[in-house]
């Protein structure tokens, strides 16, 4: 008799949606699933070897490229929050990796650079980074990989097309807080 109830429960209690997305060809699903395994791996290396956290990497990516970059570029640039992005300079700051400086006598906008030391660190996790990278498209062709790059290019280009809320109509066709 359980048995029959357990069976007949676990009948009643199918909670599959016929419209459940298939996440193994549903792009931002794939996009966000690499995103976050490659950043985990890279992240649990460059604390390991270099002390820093993949928020700090990010930003020094950025300022390796553009030097005396304010807090809130940053922020935008990578959608990071801003709280995030003032703890991560701070930490780099107290580990002599950045220098930050005021200009035009304005004193509530720092400008961040990397310092010599941040530039030797960032140096040198390149070369792992870049390792990564071509271990991740070992697979790939030159072409595939220069083909995934133009493609992925040309969606960031799309997003601005979509509301901050996911540009999802609600009933009344205006994009809305609820959207999925």
């Amino acid at each position: 008799m359980t048995n029959q109830l357990q069976d007949t429960t676990e009948q009643d209690d199918n909670r599959r949606s016929d419209s459940a997305i298939d996440l193994e060809n549903y792009l931002p699903a794939l996009l966000t699933f690499l995103a976050v395994k490659f950043s985990s791996g890279a992240a649990a290396t460059y604390r390991r070897r270099f002390g820093i956290g993949i928020t700090d990497w990010r930003i020094m990516l950025l300022l390796a490229i553009e030097p005396w970059m304010v807090a809130g570029r940053i922020s935008e640039l990578f959608a990071f929050d801003k709280a995030a992005v003032s703890r991560s300079i701070n930490f780099m700051q107290s580990k002599g990796l950045v220098e930050t400086r005021f200009r035009d006598n304005n004193q509530r906008r720092q400008h961040i650079a990397l310092t010599p030391a941040g530039l030797r660190m960032h140096d040198e996790i390149v070369q792992i980074a870049m390792a990564r990278e071509q271990q991740l498209v070992a697979g790939l062709s030159e072409e595939e990989r220069k083909t995934v790059v133009r493609l992925l290019t040309r969606m960031l280009t799309e997003l601005p097309k979509l509301s901050g809320d996911g540009g999802f109509p609600d009933d009344d066709g205006v994009s809305g807080a609820n959207d999925p």
